[in-house]
């Protein structure tokens, strides 16, 4: 069989326009649209990778989030138990204060109570004592214990400072007379001496009255006005019986 160029060259045309052909309207078409295919599968990855990358990014972010919420409960829980602690100190720091307080106090009252009491007790003492004492008095009271009184109130009279005797002059003009009590007669003698030292106390001839106070028990009671001299027993025991009224 004898090869025909011309029939060779005929179907080599034909085949070079069917591959034109078919890389024209067939190949061409193919191509664009495994691009396009990939290109989308490339998005496609490409989203992919983002939202991974972005929800790997979040739960990162949800994890240090976690991280940070339990340091803040911890934190917080922290805070809580040394608020707590401060205000159970601070309560019990002031439960120990009122305690202290009311201890104090409850010593204080009771210390009151028992000074009370002890002064309760001596001023009964004083009291019983002054009674006592003024009984003694009374039955061994007499002349002779006056006259040493009289005696006592004249030493009295001379040795009292120059600035009383200044004082009761300057207002003699107020004092109409001079009293003298006694709790037995004075003898005249006595009478004399005792208006004599008045005399040269507070200057003047102001009168002497003389007097006679039983209850005085013994002794003499002195009064210029105002001023007072009490040299008597019954003076004496009411000023001992009230010391324990001093405070």
């Amino acid at each position: 069989m004898e090869l025909n160029w011309t029939t060779f060259l005929l179907e080599l045309v034909n085949f070079l326009v069917l591959v034109w052909i078919l890389k024209r309207f067939l190949y061409r078409p193919v191509q664009e649209v495994i691009a396009r295919r990939r290109a989308g599968i490339e998005k496609t990855l490409t989203d992919a990778h983002a939202l991974r990358t972005e929800a790997e990014t979040l739960r990162q972010q949800y994890e240090n989030r976690l991280a940070d919420w339990e340091q803040e409960r911890r934190l917080a829980r922290e805070a809580l138990i040394r608020e707590i602690e401060a205000e159970r100190t601070q309560r019990r720091a002031g439960l120990h204060a009122d305690l202290d307080r009311e201890r104090e106090k409850a010593r204080v009252i009771a210390e009151r109570q028992r000074a009370d009491a002890l002064r309760g007790l001596e001023q009964t003492a004083l009291a019983q004592g002054a009674r006592f004492a003024a009984r003694l008095l009374e039955s061994a009271a007499g002349p002779e214990t006056e006259a040493r009184l009289v005696e006592l109130a004249l030493t009295e009279l001379s040795q009292l400072p120059i600035e009383k005797g200044m004082a009761l002059r300057n207002h003699r003009a107020g004092i109409d007379e001079r009293v003298v009590a006694s709790a037995f007669p004075l003898p005249e003698g006595q009478r004399l001496r005792l208006t004599q030292a008045l005399a040269a106390l507070s200057g003047g001839e102001s009168p002497v009255r003389f007097e006679q106070d039983a209850s005085l028990i013994a002794g003499l009671r002195i009064s210029i006005g105002p001023w007072v001299l009490a040299a008597n027993v019954r003076d004496e025991l009411q000023g001992f019986a009230e010391l324990g009224h001093g405070d």
